[in-house]
């Protein structure tokens, strides 16, 4: 058992995902001299932010950077941005996630997507012997074939973005919602509406659905082209009886641009420039020609909204199915760890009021396994990148054995009134996605 164990612990810490917070995690695993292996399934680092890139954050530079990964960068000569400077997405990644990467080196592996965590040559029945067992990553080839790499412990960092909430009831698709997305009627979140997809919208009849930032920030986007082309015609599905929510803190929100997100969302509204549909529950989609009528339940009874385009903001939640064979233990109603569900549930918490949090909170039954960033957050909008950059420096620090450090975690966000982002699950994004911090993502997040 003691090679075992020897065995085990000159294996690498494979992190999933290169986003910020998965290259952040990279960073405090390696100043803590334990060697981390980043898997992301994108063709480079960062690549979920890139559908969302020509969007701006809502927290300025100097939430965005983790300090490990500061160190890092400015041993190399690199020089941060001006910190209270609003990037986009695209500017996140050139001016901090690529050369973050860079200074990684070759411990970042692209087009490397992670199908299954396990532990070598045992399932999840087995008990004897499991913690001093190697978990084995199986990564997807692009010819088809696999290949499984060990590791000392796994931190999935590997976001929410590809697995956006359905547009239908009860948390599922709505009958016709497949054929409609396949036929384009529905598009990804966030699009570019003045930007590269501008011709998909302009002179049409679009809905955007959903009561979070990234609707608000499609929304906007959405106005500003209707200026352009005034044939350009908006409606705005939500399921609650009043939209006014969306509009967040205003000037409560300490971060400004995000306070003024919602500000400018109600001007349009009140001056009916965008058609509000309340109580909106979708029902199910019909296509026809190159039309969509979306069916829902109203107040009054059943409704048809017949429209050119459709743009879902409804949130994501996390893609659990490669973690089949270990050992979780999540919150019922959020799919979070356990221990932060409570701290985190959207209904009693805004982005700013969630407590410190480390790797006590975020440890499974599962030894050296955890869930950290956008998808430890489950189904909670709430996230913000700081929070995630805080949770790796403590996993990092139980992982070389300082429990003082680990346990010692402390962070000040600043109070966002009501947050209700759906960037992947980033309040620092306008965002799905997009879920997506401060430090998250657009200002109109994943990201992690």
């Amino acid at each position: 058992m003691a090679d075992t164990t020897n065995h085990t612990e000159s294996l690498p810490v494979v992190v999933i995902g290169a986003g910020p917070v998965g290259l952040a995690t990279a960073a405090h695993l390696r100043e803590r001299g334990l060697t981390p292996l980043v898997l992301e399934a994108g063709s480079t680092s960062g690549a979920a932010i890139r559908d969302w890139g020509h969007t701006r954050l809502f927290s300025p530079w100097r939430y965005n950077i983790d300090e490990a990964a500061r160190r890092l960068l400015e041993a190399d000569g690199w020089q941060a941005p001006n910190p209270e400077v609003l990037p986009t997405g695209h500017e996140l990644i050139t001016d901090y996630l690529t050369p973050l990467a860079a200074a990684l080196g070759d411990v970042v592996r692209t087009d490397a997507r992670v199908i299954a965590v396990s532990r070598e040559g045992i399932d999840k029945t087995r008990s004897t012997g499991r913690e001093t067992t190697p978990f084995l990553v199986r990564i997807a080839s692009s010819d088809g074939s696999s290949e499984d790499v060990l590791a000392r412990s796994v931190i999935d960092a590997s976001g929410t973005w590809h697995q956006p909430n359905p547009l239908g009831r009860s948390g599922l698709p709505a009958p016709g919602e497949a054929e409609a997305t396949a036929r384009g009627l529905i598009t990804q979140p966030l699009p570019a509406v003045t930007g590269v997809d501008r011709d998909r919208f302009a002179g049409r009849h679009v809905l955007v659905v959903g009561a979070g930032h990234s609707a608000a920030n499609t929304l906007l986007d959405l106005a500003e082209l209707a200026d352009d082309n005034p044939a350009t015609r908006i409606s705005w599905a939500v399921r609650s009886a009043d939209a006014s929510r969306a509009y967040g803190g205003e000037d409560r929100d300490e971060l400004a641009a995000r306070g003024a997100l919602g500000t400018r969302l109600r001007d349009l509204v009140e001056s009916g420039r965008i058609d509000v549909h309340t109580s909106f529950v979708i029902t199910g989609f019909e296509t026809h020609g190159e039309q969509l009528h979306v069916q829902a339940a109203g107040p009054s009874g059943a409704e048809k909204l017949t429209v050119d385009v459709l743009v879902p903001a409804t949130g994501f939640r996390p893609d659990l199915s490669m973690l089949t064979e270990l050992r979780l233990d999540l919150d019922p109603t959020v799919d979070a760890p356990q221990k932060l569900g409570p701290l985190i549930d959207p209904e009693f918490h805004s982005c700013g009021s969630v407590e410190p949090h480390g790797e006590r909170v975020l440890a499974h039954p599962e030894p050296g396994f955890y869930i950290v960033g956008m998808k430890s957050y489950g189904r909670a909008p709430t996230f913000l990148m700081a929070t995630g950059y805080e949770q790796v420096r403590s996993i990092a620090a139980a992982l070389a054995g300082d429990r003082v450090a680990a346990d010692t975690v402390h962070l000040e966000l600043p109070e966002t009134g009501v947050c209700t982002t759906d960037l992947g699950g980033y309040c620092d994004v306008p965002a799905g996605p997009l879920p997506v911090t401060i430090g998250g993502a657009p200002t109109s997040s994943c990201c992690s």
